[in-house]
């Protein structure tokens, strides 16, 4: 059972699990007690066997995640600012690794590290009045949080450049041109839109897409070989009870049973 939260906001349902940063006050912005939480929620959702996959929203209509709550950010020295960075680009990670889909659904501003943590989910739709941009350098900054890095993956290096040189904000349209969403969809429809993506991904088997992420996530690691490491992943698949159930579904013409063993 996921405790409760004073940031965060959950509801486990059919096996996916919808977080949404709970701040609207604050346009959702992340502050410490939000990174606190995303990383307890994150843990819970690699021990929960009822959670299958994890949706992250924001609530209200302005926002997903307007940024980072700048207002913490005053007493920090160059040694803090790094620590902040550091733990923000692990928790980040911890969702990006993770074995279950992580869906980003965005609705308004998804600003800073907003973006960043958008980014860091395994793919994003938004709704059609979305908005995204690392504006850092409006206040001296840059992205701390694994932006400059997931975004040059995601929309390649000279589109990433502009942005985040010009702080510049694109709306959904753009943002799905680039890449950087997979579709946009009416604000009404965005969770449940969400929601049937993954009731899809969730009848697959779960070790299968956890290996694919895995792999996905390893053309990115510059100390793994990628090839290699799906070679393992895909070897690993034939001593899974799912790839006997899933290959002798096939053969007989009928829906498989996966049970993530």
């Amino acid at each position: 059972m996921i405790r409760k939260f004073t940031t965060l906001l959950h509801h486990l349902e059919n096996g996916i699990l919808t977080i949404t940063i709970n701040r609207p006050e604050k346009l959702n912005a992340l502050n410490a007690a939000v990174f606190t939480e995303l990383d307890i929620a994150m843990d819970a959702v690699a021990e929960n066997e009822a959670i299958r996959s994890v949706i992250i929203t924001g609530a209200g209509q302005k926002a997903f995640v307007a940024g980072a709550d700048i207002s913490e950010f005053n007493s920090l020295d160059k040694n803090g600012a790094m620590d902040l960075s550091q733990r923000g680009q692990d928790i980040f990670a911890k969702i990006e690794n993770s074995s279950k889909p992580v869906i980003a659904a965005v609705n308004g501003f998804a600003l800073g590290g907003g973006c960043e943590l958008a980014m860091a989910c395994h793919f994003r739709i938004a709704s059609f009045n979305a908005k995204f941009g690392q504006p850092e350098v409006n206040l001296g900054l840059i992205p701390g949080y694994g932006g400059t890095q997931r975004l040059t993956q995601l929309i390649g290096k000279g589109r990433a450049m502009e942005l985040l040189m010009s702080a510049n904000m694109i709306d959904a349209k753009s943002a799905l041109q680039y890449g950087l969403v997979n579709l946009i969809i009416e604000p009404e429809d965005l969770l449940l839109k969400a929601v049937e993506i993954l009731n899809n991904i969730n009848s697959k088997a779960p070790l299968a897409v956890a290996g694919c992420i895995s792999s996905v996530n390893a053309s990115f690691d510059k100390q793994t070989n990628g090839f290699r490491h799906e070679v393992e992943a895909f070897g690993n698949c034939f001593d899974t009870a799912d790839m006997k159930e899933g290959t002798a579904a096939f053969l007989e013409k009928r829906k498989a049973n996966f049970t993530g063993k």
